[in-house]
């Protein structure tokens, strides 16, 4: 058992409910690990929430996630709260935050494809919106996974849906690296 915690920093639910999704299939007991989850609702709070935790002084260890267009959002962060200054992507690595090249869902479409997530849009009875985007003028000649992007990203509380169905669908052999590397970090580093 850890004598620590290990709070697991994310931008917003999708990110969690992906690595609940992936911890699940990968047969690993969050909670008995001492892993947590701590949602921030954006980006921006990472600072306030680094701030606090030292401000505790034996609070628990950390590690991230966050999409790529807040990752200068986070190495501040870092870098404010004393984690090193000049930080590069290998640096956050090591100290545990991981940097999806887009954006989660775009992670998520490559490793699995276009075809796949169409096969689980239609599983869900969600197939039919999506081809409803592709005719907007606005995503007309747009390549599919960016249309899929979109459609994730749109539509109430969607992309914390198929966050978890397109985890459930992956093959294991093939996630992506940041949610793997995150979760591996969390659940082995003492």
């Amino acid at each position: 058992m850890r004598s620590r915690t290990v709070a697991v920093v994310v931008e917003g639910e999708s990110d969690q409910a992906a690595l609940e999704a992936l911890a699940e299939r990968r047969d690993l007991d969050l909670a008995a690990r001492g892993v947590r989850f701590e949602c921030l609702g954006g980006a921006h709070r990472i600072g306030k929430f680094l701030e606090e935790l030292g401000a505790r002084g034996n609070g628990p260890r950390v590690a991230g996630l966050c999409d790529a267009g807040e990752e200068p959002i986070f190495r501040r962060a870092l870098e404010r709260s004393g984690f090193g200054s000049r930080l590069t992507r290998e640096d956050m690595e090591r100290l545990g935050f991981f940097v999806c090249v887009a954006d989660l869902e775009e992670e998520l479409i490559r490793a699995l494809g276009a075809p796949r997530v169409e096969e689980i849009l239609r599983a869900h009875d969600d197939l039919h919106r999506f081809r409803t985007l592709q005719q907007m003028p606005a995503w007309r000649g747009r390549s599919t996974e960016e249309q899929l992007r979109r459609f994730m990203g749109s539509g109430g509380r969607r992309k914390i849906r198929y966050a978890r169905f397109l985890v459930e669908e992956l093959d294991l052999d093939r996630v992506p690296r940041p949610l793997d590397f995150v979760l591996y970090y969390a659940t082995t580093t003492a």
